[in-house]
């Protein structure tokens, strides 16, 4: 298996010594790869840049394959017995896999700890298994982020099971109704403009209208709301406060509807600001639930702010120190 994985690299370093914008791309049975429990597989490698891989992944639980983006550790080598506090950082909707890095500086954020930054596919699955009207089956976007692509890059790219969480818009929900449905999988969560509160007054009709829009079947995902309202309570942030304790906390969004630094100058009437105020009374609605079960957290309410990179590029700076030193990831030069 060594020498497998030994070829793959040497592939890697080949390609990169080539020249500069070289793009490698390592067939799956030369590295080696080891499978997940479910049978999900690590099918393509493509380096991106340095220490930038996308891997492909073939996924029982999705039904296809799909892309994660990893960036990797300082030093990193596939042959090191090393492991690697893991950052998992989850995309919104109508964007993907890539939308971390094509819209941040993360790539610069992670260089300066050796962390490995886990950037999966979520497409606009909601973060979670479909209840497909009580059928369940495909696509489970929980089990294939919390169990496929973890077990993938724990088992081959030494990722280790210390991890924190950062997602913006359904990605900040994904990511704090991940830590609330498997407690003890994160020490740190970080939410940026989630809804947080998805049982709250206007919420369901917001999320069923968002789906639609792109052109999903908006009562598969977590089922009708009223009618399946013990689904959409297992995955509700709010009505599992009590199950985030032990996880340090982190959520911000803005709540007036006007732009904030960095916005684009839009009419008041502009959906970025609009759905910017849902989901900023939705944030104070979740900080209450945690406040009635006294569980700790660090909230940003901070009023300007459109619905929109600017805003998570500021509150993901702001925290990303915080969310290094939850998972014991030190700074390296």
């Amino acid at each position: 298996m060594r020498w497998r994985r030994s070829l793959a690299a040497s592939a890697v370093g080949a390609a990169l010594a080539a020249g500069a914008g070289v793009v490698a791309v390592v067939p799956a049975q030369a590295a080696g790869f080891v499978a997940a429990d479910t049978g999900a597989k690590i099918t393509g490698e493509q380096q991106v840049a340095d220490g930038e891989v996308d891997i492909t992944i073939s996924s029982p639980s999705l039904g296809k394959s799909v892309k994660t983006r990893l960036l990797l550790p300082k030093g990193w080598t596939r042959d090191s017995a090393a492991k690697y506090p893991v950052l998992y950082a989850y995309h919104g909707g109508q964007d993907n896999y890539t939308s971390w890095t094509k819209n941040t500086d993360i790539e610069a954020w992670a260089r300066k700890y050796n962390v490995l930054v886990v950037m999966p596919e979520g497409e606009n699955g909601s973060y979670t298994d479909w209840y497909n009207y009580g059928k369940g089956g495909t696509p489970k976007w929980e089990t294939f982020h919390t169990t496929e692509v973890r077990e993938l890059v724990e088992r081959n790219f030494g990722a280790s099971s210390v991890a924190a969480a950062i997602g913006n818009s359904s990605g900040a929900q994904g990511a704090m109704s991940y830590a609330a449905r498997h407690q003890g999988m994160f020490k740190y969560v970080a939410a940026l403009s989630g809804t947080l509160s998805m049982r709250s007054p206007g919420m369901p009709a917001m999320l069923m209208f968002t789906n639609a829009g792109n052109g999903q079947d908006p009562y598969a995902i977590w089922g009708i709301p009223w009618a399946d309202d013990a689904n959409w309570k297992a995955h509700d942030p709010a009505s599992l406060v009590d199950k985030l304790r032990g996880t340090g906390l982190f959520f911000s969004a803005g709540t007036t509807g006007r732009p904030g630094p960095g916005d684009p100058d839009v009419a008041p009437w502009d959906i970025g600001l609009l759905s910017e105020i849902a989901i900023g009374a939705d944030n104070k609605e979740f900080q209450k639930k945690l406040d009635e079960a006294k569980v700790p957290y660090t909230a940003h309410i901070y009023g300007d702010g459109r619905h929109n990179w600017p805003a998570w590029i500021r509150e993901a700076t702001f925290i990303w120190p915080t969310l290094m030193q939850s998972i014991g990831a030190n700074q390296v030069q």
